[in-house]
């Protein structure tokens, strides 16, 4: 087995509207949200590097969503069903995503640390799931306080 349940940690959602979806989500649904981040980033994808303006924020409340804006040209389009992706902790995102491409998964797009070793990476499979192998190294850098309430 790949993937376990255990290492699931979030749902990501993305949308073209973000602040709008966000209101939607705590006005109906109750959500409280962590650190709004806000970047330029680097993402691979199989035609090279995409540089973006990264916008996505994690919820305080469990379970866990990823709010991620959309960005025209990559795989953050949103779903027809609202759900973009599961994520997933995982230990060695670039051997898993090796597996998960020998298993007949399709390799989307990625990101890497600043010593160049895979931090995250994005597979679709033909049954139309797509999941995020997220690094632990990026457990240890910290990545979980984007989604406590002080952000510490």
């Amino acid at each position: 087995m790949l993937l376990r349940p255990e290492d699931q940690f979030h749902v990501g959602i993305v949308v073209h509207e973000f602040e709008a979806a966000r209101d939607w989500m705590s006005d109906t649904l109750g959500y409280e949200w962590g650190i709004e981040l806000q970047m330029e980033y680097t993402m691979q994808l199989p035609e090279g590097p995409h540089t973006y303006q990264q916008h996505l924020q994690y919820s305080l409340t469990e379970p866990r969503l990823e709010l991620v804006q959309s960005v025209e040209g990559t795989p953050f389009q949103p779903s027809s069903s609202g759900l973009h992706h599961f994520g997933y902790w995982c230990a060695d995102v670039g051997s898993a995503s090796a597996e998960l491409v020998q298993s007949g998964w399709t390799w989307e797009c990625g990101g890497n640390l600043e010593n160049g070793s895979p931090a995250w990476a994005y597979h679709f499979n033909p049954l139309g799931v797509r999941v995020e192998l997220v690094s632990l190294d990026m457990q240890e850098m910290g990545m979980e306080t984007l989604w406590t309430p002080t952000g510490t």
